[in-house]
């Protein structure tokens, strides 16, 4: 069902797990994307660490009661049959419409999840069985718990497809990247450059910091006009390694 998942080089995970999901909004915007931090996805757990993966998709709809039944759950088309098809390093990326009282997975779908080598599970909808999910070890971020299993409010439809989470479009194989302050999209074929200009964006506020943390004040400085730009060259031309 829908596009073969693709890896994500080690090297673009290596880069990305060092770079903040602030600093990727900040390179985006400035190429004209302002829709990508995904609404509603929170740290499940304190002290998750971040997390870079391609997006495996997983979308729900508005539950319909002929169909989103405890038996659609043995269903070729269901979430168990999804999670067999989530290859090693993906970022499960769940579209639940926002729904914040139907649990979307609880214990033993997570495990499995963990299981399969999933980096971790993103949802602006809700889990349930939060002891068990934790348990697993799996990062999950999203809107918090709810006990009432999914199909008391959601359809499950399909997998690896383009769907709506947190209000942001998210199609299979983009790039997620999730931390403390929630989960932020990449688009595919924007990897590569974003990567080159988060690093350098990085850099640059690390400069910015140390300038003030020594008492410079902001006007000029961040940004920085064209004496502070200069100056920051000659520092990155010292440092260069």
């Amino acid at each position: 069902m829908g596009p073969e998942p693709l890896p994500l080089h080690p090297a673009a995970i290596d880069a990305l797990q060092r770079i903040a999901t602030a600093t990727i909004t900040t390179v985006l915007l400035k190429r004209g994307l302002r829709n990508v931090w995904l609404r509603g996805t929170r740290p499940l757990a304190p002290g998750q660490p971040r997390i870079a993966g391609r997006a495996f998709t997983l979308r729900f709809v508005p539950a319909r009661e002929d169909l989103a039944t405890p038996a659609s759950w043995a269903s070729p088309i269901s979430t168990r049959a999804a999670i067999e098809a989530m290859p090693a390093g993906c970022v499960a990326v769940v579209g639940a419409m926002g729904v914040t009282d139907a649990g979307i997975f609880g214990d033993i779908l997570c495990a499995r999840m963990q299981r399969r080598g999933v980096a971790a599970l993103v949802s602006d909808g809700v889990v349930r069985d939060l002891a068990g999910v934790l348990g697993t070890g799996l990062p999950v971020w999203c809107q918090g718990t709810a006990a009432p299993a999914s199909v008391t409010g959601l359809t499950f439809v399909g997998w690896q497809e383009a769907i709506d989470c947190g209000g942001v479009a998210v199609f299979p194989n983009d790039v997620i990247v999730v931390d403390a302050d929630g989960a932020v999209l990449i688009p595919a074929a924007l990897l590569d450059d974003v990567i080159a200009a988060a690093v350098e964006q990085e850099r640059l506020e690390g400069w910015i910091m140390g300038q003030v943390e020594a008492g410079v004040p902001l006007p000029g400085l961040y940004p920085p006009n064209d004496e502070n730009q200069a100056r920051y060259r000659a520092w990155a031309t010292e440092h260069a390694s």
